[in-house]
């Protein structure tokens, strides 16, 4: 079979390109990766970039993947985050080889530090956080030393073991590297690598009170586990520098080569733990898994699919330019997906009531209609029609309006799949809202040949004999600007109808299907059956997303 000369090979990115080079070059014989999230909260979309990369060139260059939690901040950490992360990585369709915690190394990462006080390479310090912070300068500034930094080896050999047994408080004293308070980059001016917290730790309990800091702890980690390629944002780029000054002067073994790719920035979003975890605390959302949160458990409540979010990560691709991605690109992927795999129906969110005054109360008409076009597999919906049904109150208007294509009083219209109907008059309530719209229907040309005059639009419609109670959770935006993460009073921003309840109804026939738990409301949207909330009476349905692009700028 000859070749498609106008099938392109994709294209790789940058990370892959270095990978291959690497292989080529005997630079190492295995990939080996690592996603490396710190369980103080639930992943968000972000991390699901993270792991596409990760656990891609793993897979893309026959190498292995492992999950490492990076424990060493235990007053934001717990073990339900540890169970919720690693249930999101296999939703979404990744497996990883081993399951390691940072913490499983705390005595070996322990006696590095030892190693360096040996090399009179840190030193334990005694200024307050205020005071380290002003001797470290600024950009336009260089820093001072600290007035502990020529202490003897064996001074700090002493002060670190007092720091290990609980001698000092809180606060009161950390172990800094020893590099150059004159440095251009910041962070190689004296850094912190220990620091003291009286915490219960999820994995060692109450084992120690000295915790070290990520950069520290997460260049051994990448070493003692034989991590090949160690792929971060790029917010750790200048981090690279301490990465490798510490693989150096522990002499390890290992040397994993770090390399950075711009993190995910999302419009109308914030992909921030500790900001997220502000919507959480505030209660603007319900939970980590509220359906509005970008979060991996928060677009599965909403009815996100695993290959969506795949399909989004691969079309955003990995560069070292910082940009925003446009929200709609997202929901985009989950229309694309959604509308191959799940059948149309019928739904009424704001219903208004609707009687064919010329149809006789006993008439019922069975209407088939296939619940996907292209996929037969799916079967067959049943639809009923009658003299009472149900309507969509925005598809009604008492008056003509320019260019409204719905029923009007006296003017005609389509009823989806069946007649043509026209609007003869209406009731209103006590309150002087519309209650009931009184119709006469007009048999198509299709069952005795006559002309039919032109109609004002086609209308969706459920029959009192076909209705099932159900609410809808209408979700959109959590904000009404772009760029929230840039605004610094972000709870400002807040969109106040990010969700909206209505109480409407389904056709019940679509619950005989037991197959499905997503839908396309014709002309609503696409819904998936909150499964949490399902009783006898009524049903709940969460908006996953508009057919289309709906949001004005």
């Amino acid at each position: 079979m000859k070749k498609n000369p106008l099938k392109k090979k994709p294209r790789l990115n940058f990370i892959q390109k270095i990978v291959l080079q690497d292989l080529k070059n005997k630079k190492c014989n295995n990939i080996q990766t690592r996603f490396p999230p710190e369980p103080n909260g639930f992943l968000h979309i972000g991390h699901a970039k993270s792991m596409h990369l990760n656990f891609g060139i793993a897979k893309k260059y026959n190498g292995i993947c492992n999950l490492r939690f990076d424990d060493t901040n235990p007053k934001k950490e717990n073990s339900q985050y540890i169970d919720i992360i690693k249930s999101n990585i296999k939703w979404l369709g990744f497996k990883w080889k081993k399951i390691y915690f940072t913490s499983q190394k705390f005595e070996k990462i322990y006696q590095y530090a030892l190693i360096l006080i040996k090399k009179n390479l840190a030193y334990v310090d005694q200024l307050s956080k205020d005071d380290i912070k002003k001797y470290r300068g600024t950009l336009q500034q260089p820093g001072k030393n600290s007035p502990f930094r020529n202490q003897t080896i064996e001074e700090n050999l002493i002060l670190f073991e007092k720091m290990k047994s609980g001698h000092f408080s809180e606060g009161s004293a950390c172990l800094r590297a020893k590099i150059d308070m004159k440095s251009p980059f910041i962070i190689m001016r004296d850094p912190v690598l220990y620091r003291i917290m009286f915490v219960k730790h999820h994995q060692t309990k109450k084992k120690w009170c000295i915790y070290p800091l990520y950069d520290f702890s997460h260049c051994i980690s990448d070493a003692l586990e034989g991590v090949t390629h160690s792929l971060c944002t790029l917010e750790f780029q200048e981090n690279r520098k301490l990465y490798n000054w510490i693989l150096e002067n522990i002499e390890s073994i290992n040397k994993p080569m770090q390399y950075e790719y711009s993190r995910l920035n999302l419009e109308y979003s914030i992909l921030s733990k500790r900001k997220l975890s502000v919507l959480v605390q505030k209660k603007i959302v319900s939970g980590w898994d509220d359906p509005r949160m970008p979060t991996i458990s928060g677009l599965k409540k909403r009815g996100f699919t695993p290959n969506s979010i795949q399909d989004f990560c691969r079309r955003i691709g990995f560069t070292k330019k910082e940009h925003y991605i446009e929200l709609d690109l997202l929901e985009n992927c989950i229309r694309n997906d959604l509308n191959k795999n799940t059948p149309r129906t019928m739904a009424i969110i704001n219903p208004l009531k609707l009687i064919i005054s010329n149809m006789s109360e006993d008439y019922k008409e069975n209407i088939f209609i296939p619940y996907h076009p292209k996929e037969s597999s799916m079967g067959i919906n049943r639809i009923t029609l009658s003299k009472e049904i149900y309507i969509d109150q925005s598809d009604f208007s008492e008056n003509s309006i320019p260019g409204y294509k719905r029923l009007v009083l006296g003017k005609t219209v389509k009823l989806r799949y069946s007649f043509v109907i026209k609007a003869i008059e209406i009731k209103k309530d006590k309150n002087k809202k519309i209650d009931t719209v009184i119709c006469i229907y007009k048999k198509n040309k299709l069952q005795n040949k006559e002309k039919v005059e032109k109609f004002n639009g086609i209308i969706h419609w459920i029959s009192k004999e076909d209705i099932f109670p159900a609410k809808f959770f209408l979700y959109d935006r959590i904000f009404n600007v772009k760029f929230p993460e840039l605004k610094k009073d972000f709870l400002n921003y807040i969109n106040n109808k990010s969700l909206i309840i209505k109480n409407g109804f389904i056709n019940k026939n679509i619950l005989k299907n037991k197959n499905f738990n997503t839908y396309q409301f014709e002309r609503e949207g696409y819904f998936f059956l909150n499964e949490n909330k399902i009783n006898s009476k009524k049903l709940i349905f969460n908006r996953i997303v508009s057919l289309k692009k709906k949001w004005k700028k």
